[in-house]
């Protein structure tokens, strides 16, 4: 994984509050489209606590795990 940068963080941060869409790059090609509810810690580990906008399932990633992110605007 390739550790999210600083504007990042901020770019996550600020798409929680807003509600704003982002994409998330994990394990090479997987693509991820969701609203990200809350960042937090689980188990010494952060996650983002995300919704699939299509279907409305709930889904946990850990920011340990992904490759990238990027807001949809």
């Amino acid at each position: 994984m390739t550790q999210l940068t600083t504007q990042q963080y901020d770019q996550l941060e600020r798409a929680v509050v807003d509600g704003t869409r982002i994409i998330v790059y994990r394990r090479g090609r997987r693509e991820y489209v969701v609203v990200p509810l809350a960042l937090r810690m689980r188990d010494g580990r952060e996650v983002v606590e995300a919704r699939n906008p299509t279907t409305g399932h709930d889904l946990a990633i850990y920011l340990d795990e992904i490759d990238g992110l990027e807001v949809v605007k």
